[in-house]
């Protein structure tokens, strides 16, 4: 892990909501990351199929070969933060508290899901809880998250942060270089995790950014950088934990940059056949699902038999959950009222 350099704040270490001391990690967190990478796989598993026997409407994004990335941000954030979750960020919407129960509801437009059937899959969220709704993958939720914050220092709300994912090809858009300029210049307590899969869709790096380094742009707006291995679930963790917790201290914004390779298409219309075998082969292409495992059994945070019974457990619980939401109503036309969540006082 490199960091890029910048100034220091200094400031008393913070407790994470998993119960870790900040940048310290401890076998409880990693068992809890490893446990909700394993079910946003199996569940997302299931989402696929679902598409592919015309269940689901519209597209559906995996972020198979992202999940230790994603989660390692869920499990450091905690209630009163904001977290804006991004397309292939399943595993941190369930570390944040999202469920399987309301992933599929959303997914198969069931009445009963916390978007009532009105809107995209991957736009469902609960703002009320820091949860925000997804609007764009392309650096909206930057500067979405950023008047979340705003809004919290003048209601002289301490203590909170605000995180949000973006792809690398992201970062080439107006959007993030103006959510990001504002959140240095108003030193805002902001989390900006960049998942560098190499591919922005069938785009390759060398074509989205002429920078030797996504991590420069760190420096460029005057943030403190951070590198993590974005297969690695020990090394996301440890980063990813240091960046939240100096954050919380009032250290500014933190932009974290993971070098990983997304393991499927860009969609699942997509057979991502433009990535080159060798990249595949390569230390990046390594599945951080099954890198996780070897790397809990090695620490002996888990067993082989806990592995095995956990998979049939959460392999379970997805099945049935999917029956279940399969028999659920959908929306009624009829019934629907068409107003805004927000101006009914919903709590969303």
């Amino acid at each position: 892990m490199t960091k890029a350099k910048s100034p220091k704040t200094k400031g008393s270490q913070e407790k994470s909501s998993a119960g870790a001391t900040a940048g310290v990690l401890t076998g409880e967190l990693a068992r809890r990351a490893y446990r909700t990478m394993l079910e946003a796989r199996l569940l997302e598993e299931k989402l696929a199929a679902l598409y592919r026997s015309g269940k689901i409407v519209g597209g559906v994004f995996l972020g198979r070969g992202q999940e230790a990335l994603s989660v390692s941000l869920g499990v450091h954030l905690r209630r009163g933060d904001i977290f804006a979750p991004l397309i292939r960020d399943q595993a941190g919407r369930l570390a944040f508290g999202d469920t399987i129960l309301d992933t599929l509801r959303t997914y198969l437009g069931s009445s009963l899901g916390s978007m009532r059937g009105r809107d995209g899959n991957i736009h469902r969220g609960r703002p009320s809880e820091g949860y925000h709704a997804m609007i764009s993958h392309l650096g909206a939720m930057v500067s979405t998250v950023c008047g979340s914050l705003v809004a919290k220092r003048f209601r002289g709300e301490k203590g909170t942060v605000g995180a949000t994912c973006i792809g690398e090809g992201g970062t080439s858009t107006g959007s993030f270089h103006e959510g990001m300029n504002m959140a240095a210049v108003e030193k805002l307590p902001l989390i900006v995790v960049v998942a560098n899969n190499q591919y922005s869709y069938s785009t390759p790096n060398d074509r989205q950014f002429a920078c030797s380094d996504l991590l420069a742009k760190a420096a460029g707006y005057g943030v403190q950088g951070h590198r993590a291995v974005g297969n690695d679930l020990v090394d996301c963790l440890t980063v990813i934990g240091e960046a939240v917790a100096a954050a919380r201290r009032g250290e500014g914004p933190q932009l974290v940059v993971a070098d990983l390779l997304r393991l499927v298409g860009h969609g699942e219309h997509d057979d991502a056949s433009y990535i080159p075998e060798a990249l595949k082969k390569s230390p990046l292409g390594q599945d951080c699902l099954e890198l996780a495992k070897q790397s809990l059994l090695e620490h002996d945070w888990l067993s082989e038999e806990e592995a095995v019974s956990w998979h049939k457990a959460v392999e379970k619980e997805v099945e049935e959950t999917a029956s279940k939401v399969l028999r659920e109503p959908a929306p009624d036309p009829t019934e629907e009222d068409w107003n805004a969540f927000a101006s009914l006082g919903r709590n969303l």
